[in-house]
């Protein structure tokens, strides 16, 4: 064994990240191309049989191996036949993939660690009433199976962790990336108090926010959502109204940031609001684009001038349809995953990776530079 690694570095990509994971070894491949290696995938499958039951196979050894299981819990563009019907895999599904082939390394793996950027069951991360802890039970389930390290992008609420003490937990921030794909689409964008300012949508994202406004030294707003607790649809309390805490937005860029966009549905009444108020241009940065709804809201947004770009990653499954739409720019993800797994195979620090300051002052520097 190499003592440059802690083992024999392996991949494995659940069902519906191939076109992820093989750009990650492309990376890998280049930068250790001293090793001479054709791929540091591991070939793995979980194939179902006709009651809709399945199975985890890993189809080569797994033995004194670093492994590394990157998978996609919300990617419903996989589907599987059961009793002849075809049907979409949902989260429960993945998860369940996932540990199956845990299941299927059988122990023999040197370590094993589990990227999952979107966390299984994130949202339902804290309990009010009488309510299941899912994410919690989640990953004190996948730390019983042996995953020594849990890897995630930008969690819901990191808190968390708190639920696996022992076990390591990276919630890994996207900042940079969002940072930088949005001064290449907009070169003339100017990370200036008086010019941009950040936009958090509801109180549970202040501290995202707070994070892109102390790094970039500009000012920021809060929207807080006045909700209707005598009702329940679709699983939550409707949002009444929208509540605006800030400086005036007026003639100013603002960058809307948040987690995910579900529905839309906030942000774009979020983005209409700040429309109002005389915003410039309105950008959104939310690292999972999951659109449950689909993007007429989006396009209707679009056409009306309300939201100038969204920008998500690339770390979940997003239709071509979406890709496609002339409000949507793909942030690319996947040599910052192949930085992580590098580093973590080396047994490097990833200090760096996690709290990328000093890369976004960088590229304001080159910016203010034009």
């Amino acid at each position: 064994m190499d003592s440059r690694y802690y083992g024999e570095l392996g991949i494995i990509g659940t069902k519906g990240t191939d076109a992820f994971i093989q750009s990650v070894d492309w990376y890998l491949k280049q930068w250790r191309a001293e090793d001479n290696k054709e791929t540091y995938l591991m070939q793995a499958d979980c194939p179902r049989f006709g009651n809709g039951e399945g199975k985890g196979i890993i189809r080569e050894t797994c033995r004194g191996r670093d492994i590394f299981i990157f998978t996609d819990i919300f990617n419903y563009g996989v589907t599987y036949k059961m009793y002849g019907m075809t049907v979409p895999m949902s989260p429960d599904d993945h998860y369940q993939d996932l540990k199956r082939l845990i299941s299927a390394a059988g122990g023999k793996g040197k370590r094993i660690s589990v990227i999952m950027p979107m966390l299984y069951e994130g949202r339902q991360d804290r309990r009010n009433a009488r309510e299941s802890l899912d994410c919690a039970e989640a990953l004190q389930e996948l730390v019983n199976c042996g995953v020594e390290n849990i890897i995630t992008f930008d969690a819901h609420d990191k808190r968390v962790q708190n639920a696996i003490p022992e076990g390591g937990f990276d919630d890994v921030r996207t900042s940079y990336q969002m940072l930088k794909a949005l001064v290449r689409e907009y070169p003339d964008i100017k990370f200036d108090a008086e010019k941009t300012m950040i936009i958090t949508p509801d109180e549970g994202g202040t501290k995202r926010a707070m994070y892109y406004s102390s790094v970039l030294g500009v000012n920021l707003g809060m929207f807080y959502k006045r909700r209707n607790y005598s009702v329940i649809i679709d699983g939550r309390n409707p949002i009444e109204a929208h509540e605006f805490l800030g400086q005036s937005v007026e003639g100013r860029d603002v960058i809307i940031v948040d987690d995910m966009i579900s529905s839309g549905e906030s942000a774009i009444d979020v983005a209409t609001e700040l429309k109002k108020r005389g915003a410039a241009r309105i950008f959104m940065f939310a690292t999972f684009g999951l659109f449950c709804n689909g993007c007429d809201k989006f396009d209707e947004a679009y056409e009306k001038g309300i939201i100038t770009r969204i920008f998500t990653t690339n770390l979940n499954y997003r239709t071509d349809e979406i890709k496609n739409k002339p409000w949507y720019a793909e942030v690319n993800m996947c040599k910052y995953v192949a930085y992580l797994i590098d580093a973590i195979n080396k047994e490097q620090s990833i200090s760096d990776l996690l709290d990328p300051v000093k890369r976004i002052h960088a590229l304001m520097d080159r910016v203010k530079g034009k």
